[in-house]
């Protein structure tokens, strides 16, 4: 069996992996908090309740992973960012303690099961002036805060492009999966990451022992940082409103609701029997950035129909319990998005009683023309790779098909 099969490696890659070895990176959860602590000349960290996931995790990538080198380079860079980011957010904030003042009022928040078109209506949300969609440049350099005057260009983009598009670098393929660049929007989780509670945490790395205690892990200081985190981001560029995206707030809706109890949630449906394997091989592929040692079976346990099933009858069950008002709540069929996406896209702004004005419009036009379906290349993926049945899971999904009307696509 087989969820994704990946090309050969890159030349450069290869020659890599025959002269160094892992071991020579260290991955000590004590010593990256002293180097980050030395690169800035900062100590504060903030909130203590990052430590003990952050201890977890890193012990957990250092004996689980199974990285390659580059692998283990890439996770020692990551965990020096989010801590870095992490001293340079606090000593802002107690220079300018004004940023509390800050109100993140009315966010819209997308979500849904992977894969359901979560990204595209995140990136057509964007085009409208008045959104603010957090951009994967200041979400890994958020420091200092970015301002408006200085968006389009601030130099920290440049940087931030060549680090994103080390991933297609090391598996070229992974460019028809998910768009990767500076100026993309990125989801919620690479901003919790840096409290250390975090699903980009997991999907990054094969590390069981952080995904056994994420599993009953508190999402209450992670939400409560990402709120933090946008406080710093709007301080001097603001925008009308936030528009934010991640499939994970699907099976966190109470704790996002409570952080934010005036969000505004849009939820994405799609057959589940195509959101399966689509989610196997985009999971063994960024896993694969890292390491070459990927169990396919493993990664069909990280993603089941069982716990697809579990989420979508949660969301439900939610909206079902009145704890989330119907007007702040609507649908997005990824069919409709696909083939009628501007007219789908009229039908969450009137929702939300919001306009959709016509620069928004013709902007979201524009970026669709100049991204068209398969742009960077097919992503080939099948259910009868997972080794699940399809009568099966047709049966297991057919309640929520008929209950959202999400047509069947296979």
């Amino acid at each position: 069996m087989s969820v994704w099969r990946p090309g050969p490696r890159p030349e450069w890659l290869q020659a890599l992996h025959e002269i160094a070895d892992p071991r020579w990176i260290r991955l000590d959860a004590d010593e990256i908090l002293a180097e980050a602590r030395q690169r800035t000349g900062l100590s504060d960290f903030g909130d203590p309740s990052f430590e003990e996931p952050y201890r977890i995790f890193v012990r957990s990538v250092d004996e689980e992973s199974d990285s390659h080198a580059v692998g283990r380079l890439i996770a020692r860079d990551d965990l020096r960012n989010w801590l870095e980011n992490r001293l340079q957010l606090v000593e802002t904030r107690q220079r300018h303690p004004e940023i509390d003042e800050q109100a993140i009022e009315r966010p819209i928040f997308i979500t849904g099961l992977p894969r359901t078109g979560t990204s595209i209506l995140h990136e057509l949300l964007a085009q409208d002036p008045g959104h603010r969609a957090p951009q994967h440049w200041e979400v890994r350099h958020p420091c200092p805060p970015p301002e408006t005057k200085a968006y389009a260009d601030d130099p920290r983009i440049e940087r931030a492009e060549r680090q994103v598009q080390l991933w297609n670098h090391i598996v070229p393929e992974y460019a028809s999966m998910h768009e990767l660049g500076a100026r993309v929007p990125v989801e919620c989780i690479q901003i919790t990451a840096h409290s250390f509670v975090s699903d980009e945490l997991l999907g990054r790395h094969q590390v069981p022992s952080y995904g056994a205690w994420y599993a009953s892990a508190d999402l209450t200081p992670a939400y409560a940082f990402h709120r933090y985190f946008l406080q710093h981001l709007q301080w001097r560029c603001p925008g009308e409103r936030w528009v934010l995206k991640a499939p994970s707030h699907l099976g966190a809706l109470p704790t996002l609701l409570a952080e934010y109890p005036d969000a505004r949630i849009v939820v994405t449906h799609r057959d589940p029997l195509k959101v399966l394997p689509s989610v196997a091989s985009i999971l063994y592929s960024t896993a694969f950035v890292r390491s070459d040692a990927i169990d396919p079976e493993a990664v069909l346990g990280w993603f089941t129909p069982d716990t697809c099933l579990a989420l979508l009858e949660g969301m439900t069950a939610l909206r079902e319990s009145g704890a989330i008002a119907p007007e702040q709540i609507v649908d997005v069929r990824y069919q409709d998005l696909m083939e009628r996406p501007l007219e789908t896209l009229g039908g969450v702004y009137e929702h939300f009683g919001l306009s959709l004005g016509p620069d928004a419009a013709q902007r979201m036009q524009a970026y669709l023309e100049a991204k068209p379906k398969d742009k960077h290349g097919r992503h080939r993926y099948a259910l009868e790779d997972t080794g699940l049945h399809a009568e099966a899971e047709r049966a297991r999904f057919r309640a929520y098909q008929e209950r959202y009307g999400v047509p069947s696509e296979v």
